[in-house]
C-alpha cells in the first residue's frame, strides 16, 4: 500500500488505518507470547509429552493435556455434524422455499437462539436434555447400536453426547445467519439459468446455491466451530467434567475450556497454574489450526473454480 500524497488530513487517515492493522497482529502475538511464557515450566519439566500424557494429578503436580484436548476436538466436531446440515437447512427453507410470511418470524426465532446465555443453555441441558437423553435416547441407541463403541456403555445422561448437542443448539443460529447471508447474495439470475436449462428445484438449489457458496458455508462453519472450541459453561454443566479418554459418547468427559473453568481460580501452585495456562495454550494453538486448515480448503476451492 503506497503512502498517499496530496493533504497532510489523507496521510493521517493513511498512518490511523495502517496502524489499526498492525495493532490487531500485534495483540494477537502479545496474547500468544504472554500465554506461552507462563506455560513455559510445564512445557521444562513435560516437554511434548505434555500433549499426549493422560495423567492429571494435581497434588502430584503431574499434567496432561491428552483427555481434554480430546474431549474438546471430539465434542466440537460432534457438535458440527449435528449442526451444519440443521443449519444449511434452515438457511435454504427461510432463503428459498418458505413464504415470506412464515420466514420472517422463523429467521426471527432462530437469531433469537443466539442471544441466549450460555448459562441457560446448560440449565436446560441439565435438568431436560440430560434426563431425555438418559431415559430415552442412548438406551435406544445402546439396543440398535450397542455393538458400536461409540454408543457402549451405561446410559448415565451427562457425558460427550449431551455436551455435543447442546452445543450444536447453540452454534446453529451463527451457522445459519450466515447461510443465509450468504445464500441471498448468489444473484438471482444464477437459478433463473439453472431453471431455464431444465434443472429441478432441487437440483437449482444444489448447483446455483449450495455449490457457489461453499466458501461462505465454510466460513460459517469454522465460526461455528470456534464458538464450540471454546464454549464454556453450558458444556461444564452437561459433559460430566472426567478425565478421561473413552470412545463411547455416553461416557463422562471433559474440555479444554470446562477444566479452566473448574480449576482455574482454585490452582494453588505456580506447576498448577502453569498448566492450566498451558491448556489454554492448546486450546489457542488448535483454533488456529483449524482457521489454517478452513483458509487452506477455501484456497483450493477458488484455484478449481477459477483455474487459478
Amino acid at each position: 500500500m503506497k503512502k498517499p500524497s496530496g493533504h497532510h488530513f489523507d496521510q493521517i487517515f493513511f498512518y490511523f488505518l495502517r496502524l489499526s492493522g498492525w495493532s490487531l497482529v500485534i495483540v494477537l502475538l502479545f496474547m500468544m507470547g504472554s500465554i506461552f511464557w507462563m506455560s513455559l515450566p510445564t512445557f521444562k519439566n513435560s516437554g511434548l509429552g505434555f500433549f499426549v500424557s493422560q495423567n492429571w494429578d494435581v497434588f502430584k503436580e503431574d499434567f496432561g493435556a491428552w483427555p481434554f484436548i480430546y474431549g474438546t476436538v471430539v465434542s466440537s466436531f460432534v457438535s458440527l455434524l449435528l449442526a451444519v446440515p440443521v443449519s444449511i437447512g434452515v438457511a435454504l427453507f427461510i432463503n428459498e422455499l418458505a413464504p415470506r410470511w412464515i420466514a420472517k418470524p422463523i429467521g426471527f426465532f432462530v437469531e433469537m437462539l443466539a442471544a441466549i446465555p450460555s448459562i441457560v443453555f446448560g440449565l436446560w441441558g441439565l435438568y431436560v436434555l440430560v434426563p431425555f437423553l438418559r431415559d430415552y435416547v442412548q438406551p435406544g441407541l445402546s439396543l440398535v447400536f450397542g455393538w458400536l463403541p461409540f454408543f457402549s456403555g451405561p446410559p448415565i445422561g451427562v457425558g460427550m453426547m449431551a455436551a455435543s448437542v447442546v452445543l450444536a443448539i447453540m452454534i446453529t443460529p451463527t451457522i445459519s445467519s450466515i447461510c443465509r447471508e450468504v445464500f441471498a447474495s448468489i444473484p438471482h439470475s444464477t437459478r433463473e439459468a439453472a431453471l431455464g436449462l431444465g434443472a429441478t428445484r432441487w437440483e437449482c438449489l444444489k448447483l446455483a446455491v449450495l455449490k457457489s457458496s461453499f466458501p461462505g458455508i465454510l466460513g460459517a462453519t469454522l465460526l461455528g466451530l470456534g464458538r464450540a472450541l471454546g464454549e464454556t459453561m453450558a458444556v461444564t454443566m452437561v459433559i460430566g467434567n472426567v478425565a478421561q479418554v473413552k470412545a463411547s459418547l455416553f461416557a463422562p468427559a471433559q474440555t479444554m475450556a470446562s477444566l479452566l473453568a473448574n480449576e482455574y481460580a482454585e490452582a494453588n501452585s505456580d506447576a498448577h497454574l502453569s498448566a492450566l495456562t498451558a491448556i489454554g495454550l492448546c486450546l489457542f494453538i488448535i483454533a488456529i489450526i483449524m482457521s489454517l486448515l478452513a483458509q487452506l480448503v477455501v484456497d483450493r476451492f477458488h484455484k478449481k473454480v477459477h483455474g487459478r
